[in-house]
């Protein structure tokens, strides 16, 4: 399948919207205004009160229906099984992964790989999303970041590690074998795609690696400055009971004792912690991927985001896999992000502008590129997306903070109408410019059915 050519390329361009969400440091909401980008960065925003648009010498995108938005931030994606969708319901995480998960990726053949990658990349851009931390898997990742490049979304991914399996145990390899891989594909693609595409180290979590893998992993990250270290951890109750008779600790415990918690640490879900580890993610700058709709799908638990947000503890937000919440949308991640919470806290908590900023800045944050992304301002590159929401099924604005409340409680990725990434339209018009999709669904059927 050959990607669909983008519809504009273009150095220069004047994009106006009806309003612009900036998500600056003073949550600024500006009506009036156009973004003019170049070279794929935005160059100022303006007045349209200071412009003639008729005299503009570059191209101008007229969306003066549409609110502009950044793009959306996840910080804990699987796209390699974006393909088993709906093939591992009503299932606690080691079951999931040993009857369903685990056999699956393993029968993972480049062709059925790439088919669900793409699938994946096709959800997340027609959903808003610019920006991704995926966790990939064992074999074949160099097609995860060929899609990846070939897509233009901006991406952290690694391969995921694991040098021990005894949920599946024909599902692993040596610690030698997860080492040298890693780094080959960390030297090979950090920072590729003109940076847009960075190495996101991934050792599966405690039950799958050892600790020589773990260290060892961390100190090699000295060589890729601008990378990460992802992994899962404190998910599951039975898992934190195993991590627990395997290493005499729990999960952010034992991180702490071998040393690879800092702020380069992004750990996902974070369901079960105890106040001492509350304390090290705080002592330690570790940042926290949240996935709500998988915790629950799951039946995982759900984490005590307002105390990590009190603690001031680095939070953002991820779909996680396909088949554990059945989606990749983050405004299904927002909405739950903010009403799970309100039962067990109180009504107050987890605000529509605090949970958009966790979608947005908050995810820039934790992968140390808010000075790039994240916000609409000046000199950050041009990751926007511009949403519908003068729909019969959304709040009338009568305000700018019904804003908020709009993307977050009542809108979904029908309502995203275009994205932009590095000032080149993905999506435009409610369509993707990089994908056809029914090509899509009928490679994935096909690579599906070898697999299952």
């Amino acid at each position: 399948m050959k990607y669909l050519q983008r519809k504009i390329k273009m150095k220069r361009k004047l994009l106006i919207p009806k309003q612009i969400v900036t998500v600056n440091s003073k949550n600024e909401i500006l009506h009036d205004h156009a973004v003019e980008i170049v070279n794929g960065k935005i160059e100022r925003i303006v007045s349209l009160k200071d412009l003639r648009t008729s005299e503009y010498d570059g191209d101008v995108l007229d969306y003066r229906n549409y609110t502009l938005i950044p793009g959306f931030i996840q910080t804990h994606i699987h796209l390699c099984q974006t393909l088993f969708r709906g093939l591992a319901d009503d299932l606690e995480l080691l079951d999931w992964l040993q009857k369903r998960i685990f056999p699956y990726e393993n029968s993972h053949t480049k062709n059925s790989l790439r088919a669900s990658v793409r699938l994946g990349l096709h959800d997340l851009l027609t959903g808003g999303t610019t920006t991704i931390l995926d966790m990939g898997t064992l074999h074949h990742q160099e097609i995860i970041f060929d899609e990846l490049i070939e897509s233009g979304i901006r991406a952290f991914a690694g391969n995921c590690m694991m040098d021990k399996n005894e949920l599946y145990p024909a599902f692993c390899e040596t610690t030698d074998w997860n080492l040298k891989s890693t780094y080959d594909l960390a030297k090979s693609f950090h920072n590729s795609n003109n940076s847009k595409v960075k190495y996101g180290f991934a050792p599966r979590f405690v039950l799958s690696c050892s600790e020589k893998l773990l260290k060892e992993t961390k100190e090699m990250m000295k060589d890729f400055p601008g990378s990460v270290f992802h992994t899962h951890s404190s998910e599951n109750k039975s898992e934190i009971e195993t991590v627990k008779r395997m290493t005499g600790k729990e999960n952010v415990e034992y991180f702490e004792s071998i040393g690879i918690l800092d702020q380069n640490t992004i750990l996902a879900h974070c369901v079960h912690l105890n106040d001492n580890e509350v304390k090290t993610l705080k002592t330690n700058s570790v940042r926290v991927a949240h996935c709500p709709s998988s915790n629950l799908k799951l039946g995982s638990g759900i984490a005590n985001i307002p105390r990590y947000i009190k603690e001031e503890i680095s939070v953002s937000l991820g779909a996680d896999g396909a088949p554990c919440n059945n989606g990749l949308s983050i405004f299904n991640e927002m909405r739950l992000a903010a009403l799970i919470q309100k039962p067990i806290h109180n009504s107050t908590v987890m605000d529509t502008l605090t949970v958009f900023r966790l979608a947005t800045i908050e995810g820039a944050k934790a992968l140390h590129i808010e000075n790039e992304v994240g916000s609409i301002e000046t000199g950050k590159k041009a990751d926007l997306v511009l949403l519908d929401l003068e729909k019969a099924d959304q709040p009338i604005q009568l305000s700018d903070d019904q804003i908020y409340s709009s993307i977050v409680y009542s809108s979904s990725k029908e309502n995203v109408k275009a994205v932009m990434i590095d000032g080149e339209l993905v999506m435009d018009d409610g369509r993707c410019l990089m994908f056809d999709e029914e090509e899509l669904v009928g490679k994935g059927k096909e690579e599906l059915i070898k697999i299952v």
